[in-house]
């Protein structure tokens, strides 16, 4: 079996076109910038949320911690929602679920002190 000389023109492989030149087409004019878009929602009151958050958790868990601090949250969420801001009755919400914590830990302690045998 013979070998083809590695010189021989007849046995070399087809060669590759180069590569297409990219870049922008003549006579392209690209488009003008756009700048504006599309308007960003108006932002949630972020001591609205905190109300609302504070209030439902203080119904179950520490309320002398949380139903206090709904009701301070939910204050200045509606303060800051009547000049302008959104959230007025997620901080509503909050503030009425804080007191309602609030009065449900006093009577709680109201209850538990008056019925005293619960130390037996």
């Amino acid at each position: 079996m013979t070998y083809p000389n590695p010189g021989d023109p007849q046995e070399q492989p087809e060669q590759y076109p180069p590569p297409p030149q990219y870049g922008v087409p003549a006579g392209y004019v690209p488009a003008p910038p756009v700048y504006g878009g599309y308007p960003q929602p108006p932002g949630g009151s972020g001591l609205a949320i905190a109300s609302l958050v504070c209030g439902i958790v203080g119904l179950l868990f520490l309320w002398f911690i949380l139903s206090p601090l709904a009701i301070i949250f939910g204050g200045i969420g509606i303060s800051k929602a009547k000049k302008g801001a959104s959230g007025k009755g997620m901080a509503t919400a909050g503030l009425v679920l804080g007191i309602v914590g609030l009065l449900g830990y006093i009577i709680l302690i109201a209850v538990l002190v008056n019925n005293h045998t619960f130390l037996l």
